[in-house]
Order: structure tokens, then sequence, then C-alpha cells
């Protein structure tokens, strides 16, 4: 299940392509995105560590087509901080002249990210965050033995508070490991960070949490490291050897 802006975008799709605003119960539109076969939508999320400029140029060709069974077409792009610069250059000229039947929705917690150009084009919602009360009483209903301590990291996002507790065996091994960069030596670190080289799939969520912990170590410099090697990963440079370059600086850092 999804949650958070990811979430917000899906149902908001599925109001713009709904044919019965008033029982969307009996909607044909509807029951085919329930059943996730609206041919009308597509969910765009990264192949990898990001979204590919093949991703987009695929959006640009299915988007020039007219809708099949709503009066719009909808497509989301989660995620959408880790476009190349080539594919945000080449989403550019959709978002300047989209079909009238076509909404695209770009779904981000870094903007930052984004050319400037790209975000010149959108209409930017902020959604503001939730309380670590509202995010605990939703989380007890949903989990026993809660981590208090992983929820304070949540920075107020139900979707990463889930992210923490549902991976919490791997993110307090990210704790133990940096709490050892003090105290151990490079190589060390080196033959004891297996969570990193094993988490290939997962590692934006891992690098994310990273940034937050060492931020509230007071590590503040690390923080430039994570956001360099994300930027390597994007641009598919050699995965281990990254993840040697960052732990290498990090832990130049604490010593």
């Amino acid at each position: 299940m999804e949650y958070g802006k990811k979430l917000f975008a899906i149902e908001f799709a599925k109001r713009v392509l709904c044919l019965d605003k008033e029982d969307n119960s009996s909607c044909n539109s509807c029951i085919k995105f329930e059943n996730n076969n609206h041919p009308d939508f597509k969910l765009i999320e990264p192949d990898g560590n990001s979204i590919k400029i093949g991703q987009i140029r695929e959006l640009q060709d299915e988007i020039s087509q007219k809708p099949i069974t709503s009066d719009k077409k909808v497509y989301v792009i989660n995620d959408c901080d880790t476009m190349t610069v080539e594919s945000q250059n080449c989403l550019l000229k959709t978002l300047e002249e989209p079909p009238e039947y076509a909404v695209i929705i770009l779904v981000t917690s870094n903007e930052s990210k984004l050319l400037t150009t790209v975000k010149s084009r959108c209409t930017k919602i902020l959604f503001t965050e939730i309380s670590n009360q509202e995010i605990e009483k939703y989380l007890n209903q949903k989990y026993e033995n809660l981590d208090k301590d992983l929820l304070k990291l949540s920075e107020g996002s139900i979707g990463r508070a889930i992210n923490l507790q549902e991976n919490k065996g791997s993110y307090l091994e990210i704790n133990n490991l940096i709490d050892k960069f003090e105290t151990n030596d490079l190589i060390w670190i080196l033959n004891n960070s297996e969570i990193l080289y094993k988490q290939k799939e997962n590692i934006n969520e891992i690098l994310n949490y990273m940034n937050t912990y060492l931020f509230n170590k007071g590590k503040i410099n690390c923080i430039k490291y994570i956001e360099d090697t994300k930027r390597r990963l994007a641009s598919n440079s050699n995965y281990d050897m990254t993840m040697d370059y960052l732990l290498m600086r990090i832990w130049e850092e604490f010593n």
C-alpha cells in the first residue's frame, strides 16, 4: 500500500478519471482503476536508482494518443527528483505543451533536485508534516513493539514512519554502523558494512535515513557526501566503489 504524497496523487488521479462523480463505486473507470488496469493511467517510478530518459520518451509516445476510457489521461511520476538531467530536459516539451486531456503529477520529497525550468512549469502543492503523536497513534494500530527512536526520525511522514518500522532491523544496523565510526579504523568499517552493500535495491531509502541520523548526530558535512553518492549512483557509477568512497569520506569526517 502507498502512503503520503504518492497515495494522494493516485487517489487524485482516480477522481480525475472518474466518469460518475456521484457514485464512483459503479463507475466503469473507477473499477478499472481499482483493478490496476486503467488504460488512461500510468504510474512511473525509478528504474533502479533513477527515472531514465527511455521512461520519459515512452510517456511522450503514449500521451499523444487520446484517452480510451475516460475524458482524461493521468501520469504520476513518483520520486521525480530521481529523474536524470536528460530525463528532465526531455520532459520539458511535454510540460510546456501538454495535450488538453493530459494531467501530469510530479511527486517529490526533494524539489531541489529538479531543474528550475521543470519547476517553473508546475503548480506546487505543499504537504505539511504530521505530528509524531498522530503518526504514533496510527502506527500503534498496525504494529506491536513500536520503536520510538525510529519514530522520531520519520520527519512527519507516515510513509517514512511505516518504512522505518517495517525495515527496522536494517535501520538499526545502520545506526550501529555509524556509531562505530569513531572507535574503529577504516579497514574495520569497510569490512563490517555489509548492510550497505546488500541494500542496492533500497539504497535511496537507506541514504535518506543516513542523512537524518547523521544530521541528528551533528555531522552536517556528511550530508554532502551522501548527496554526492546519490548523484554518482544516478549516473550509473560502480555501486561497490561508490559505497567504499562514501564510507571513507564519512569515516574521515568522524576522525
